[in-house]
């Protein structure tokens, strides 16, 4: 097959593959703390005494986990409007799904952390008087975090990776305009292999530092 490479849309066009990093960049910037705190509830709730908040959480977390991301993003686009009458923007439903995808796994990370800790320490701190707030903050995060901080990492790289389906809903991310430009100058094979090529840039330090992260806590723990 004769195939010539031509690279010069990209060099042409770059600032609006910078733009779409940019909303790329705000989407995870938005969504991963959001996901982080939500998941830390559900993690809490899960461990509540209440049956009733305890199935609740659990089924939360079932419910965000086992139906694909795709179909939770394009649900608060198109049917959650519909049902409540709300009309969310395509940058506030591509925030939501997100943000409630990725907290689902956040809690089950936090379940774990949580649940490694001795049972003793909590019934202690709790015997000094200590909130059950006050206990998580004080005694029990500081413990754990260190722990549960690769998984995190992994799971804010796997968020990263995943803004990329907000396109499907016409949220201007790096792989909308990516396909908005091939669409424009049938050139998909070069700018297309260029957004690869910006995700491995924006992705792979994260990576990396989680993989030497995980090394690193597992020797110490040896």
């Amino acid at each position: 097959m004769d195939f010539t490479w031509d690279f010069s849309a990209v060099l042409q066009h770059w600032p609006v593959l910078l733009k779409g990093v940019g909303v790329t960049a705000g989407l995870w910037a938005v969504a991963f703390p959001s996901a982080m705190a939500i998941g830390l509830l559900v993690a809490l709730g899960a461990r509540s005494k209440s049956r009733l908040v305890g199935a609740a959480t659990r089924g939360y977390m079932e419910l965000f986990r086992n139906i694909p991301i795709l179909i939770q993003l394009v649900w608060f686009f198109y049917a959650f409007p519909i049902l409540t009458g709300w009309q969310l923007t395509p940058y506030v439903a591509a925030l939501l799904a997100l943000s409630l995808n990725a907290s689902a796994y956040c809690s089950e990370i936090f379940r774990g952390g949580i649940a490694s800790l001795p049972a003793g320490q909590w019934e202690g701190a709790r015997a000094l008087g200590m909130r059950r707030v006050q206990v998580l903050r004080r005694v029990v995060l500081p413990q754990v975090l260190k722990r549960m901080l690769p998984a995190f990492t992994n799971r804010g790289i796997e968020l990263a990776k995943n803004t990329s389906i907000a396109s499907v809903i016409a949220v201007h991310e790096l792989m909308y305009q990516g396909r908005a430009l091939s669409a424009a100058y049938y050139r998909p094979l070069e700018i297309l292999t260029a957004v690869a090529v910006v995700y491995f840039v924006l992705i792979y330090p994260g990576a990396y530092a989680a993989s030497r992260l995980e090394k690193r806590l597992a020797s110490r723990s040896h």
